[in-house]
């Protein structure tokens, strides 16, 4: 088993920031080329990506966009993407290093719309990741959940998504 993340000294290294949805991230890349969704009229970078950490019992609150986002793991604990999708199937991706967890995966995708959370698999534990979002990622576009409103919707998810809230 790998050593645990020095997440202080990652923060610090890769410059990062502290996330609206929990835990930290920066962003890393923001495509030049412009693309324009459907029925749109402004344009947005054609794709974004950022380093994403949780560690210390953060967690990434509900929340969703309207771009799908492909979750890449990169080093530390597995971490659990839950997603829920329109219709209240629930689905946990647990993203590690497949290479030594065989119940791990290296890539995720969320959709577009579907609402998701995260968390590490180990509560005291670090996860770095990385975030692809296309079209780019916009904070115009991030709405977080209303945890009550969300689980009266799928109530034989409440548990988790209260924890998560």
């Amino acid at each position: 088993m790998p050593a645990p993340l020095d997440a202080k000294a990652l923060i610090t290294r890769l410059d990062l920031q502290p996330h609206p949805e929990g835990g930290y991230f920066r962003e890393t890349y923001r495509a030049e080329q412009r693309v324009t969704r459907d029925g749109a009229s402004e344009t947005r970078s054609a794709s974004t990506a950022i380093y994403y950490l949780l560690c210390e019992g953060a967690h990434s609150a509900w929340h969703r966009i309207r771009s799908d986002e492909v979750w890449h793991f990169h080093a530390g604990d597995p971490l659990l993407v839950h997603v829920l999708d329109a219709h209240g199937a629930l689905t946990t991706h647990r993203l590690g290093d497949m290479t030594q967890l065989a119940d791990t995966v290296f890539q995720a995708v969320v959709a577009a719309g579907d609402w998701f959370a995260a968390e590490c698999s180990i509560a005291s534990g670090a996860s770095l990741v990385g975030c692809t979002v296309a079209p780019g990622f916009e904070f115009t576009e991030f709405e977080l959940a209303r945890c009550d409103e969300l689980a009266a919707r799928y109530p034989q998810h409440r548990e988790l998504i209260q924890r998560l809230a």
